[in-house]
């Protein structure tokens, strides 16, 4: 079944430095964006992640630190990727919790006015995890009946993602809708996560909580009035950019000033 789509939907994938969206970096990313008319444009690059490949993650994706010394920086490529997804929901496979955070982390250490926040975001191996509940090779196996040669490699993963996706739709014509709306909801399934590393949930008031340490369960802003150092530290800490972001909007809209 082909994509419908009301705006373009880019399928993405990334390679990296380790699994920390907070510090660690891309090396590949794999962009191939699907227009409502069917048609695909693909945007692929090498990235100096300008820290360290450790071996144990060349021994995943196989690239080392010779291969990329002489590629530029995410910095230098930041806005060409960004004009690239404009006007794009996004999808990949356990996107929503590692693609999508470390992509806007890298994006946020260039430049903070960028913003994925007006985006729909189809998490395939969510979809897949709920349903059937397997790996991406046994994914593509199982829907596509094909063996996925060169996993790990950004643009064989990606166009695996892609035929995975359309192979759900036609498989599960009732429980998924084609529909992008329908798809993002069902791929956050129980999430009620504000941030991407999820930190920061929704309780069932639909107001913020602490989602993990000593005040998991607790509202931020009852948090932040009994102990304000607790924002300066978060805030000052090694947490996700993203993160900071959202408690910095809960923090400021309790004191405008």
């Amino acid at each position: 079944m082909e994509l419908k789509l009301d705006r373009p939907m880019a399928f993405f994938d990334l390679e990296t430095t380790g699994t920390d969206v907070a510090t660690d970096r891309i090396v590949e990313i794999c962009i191939i964006k699907v227009m409502p008319d069917g048609s695909e444009e693909k945007y692929l690059e090498r990235l100096n992640p300008t820290i360290p490949i450790p071996p144990s993650s060349t021994a995943i994706h196989g690239i080392s630190n010779e291969d990329v010394s002489s590629s530029p920086s995410f910095e230098y490529k930041a806005k060409e990727i960004y004009d690239f997804l404009d006007n794009c929901d996004l999808a990949g496979y356990n996107s929503n919790r590692f693609d999508i955070p470390l992509l806007i982390e890298e994006f946020l250490r260039v430049n903070d006015t960028y913003t994925l926040s007006d985006r729909k975001f189809v998490d395939v191996q969510n979809i897949f995890h709920r349903l059937e509940q397997r790996t991406l090779v046994a994914a593509y196996k199982f829907y596509c009946d094909k063996d996925l040669v060169n996993a790990h490699s950004a643009e064989a993963d990606v166009r695996a993602t892609l035929d995975v996706l359309k192979s759900q739709l036609d498989r599960y014509p009732d429980a998924l809708e084609n529909d992008i709306n329908q798809l993002s909801e069902f791929s956050k399934g129980n999430s009620n996560n504000l941030d991407f590393a999820g930190r920061v949930a929704l309780d069932e008031n639909d107001l913020p909580v602490f989602n993990f340490g000593k005040h998991k369960g607790k509202l931020v802003k009852d948090v932040f009035k009994a102990e304000p150092s607790y924002y300066h530290w978060m805030v000052n800490a090694d947490f996700p950019k993203y993160t900071k972001q959202v408690l910095t909007r809960i923090w400021k809209d309790m004191d405008p000033r």
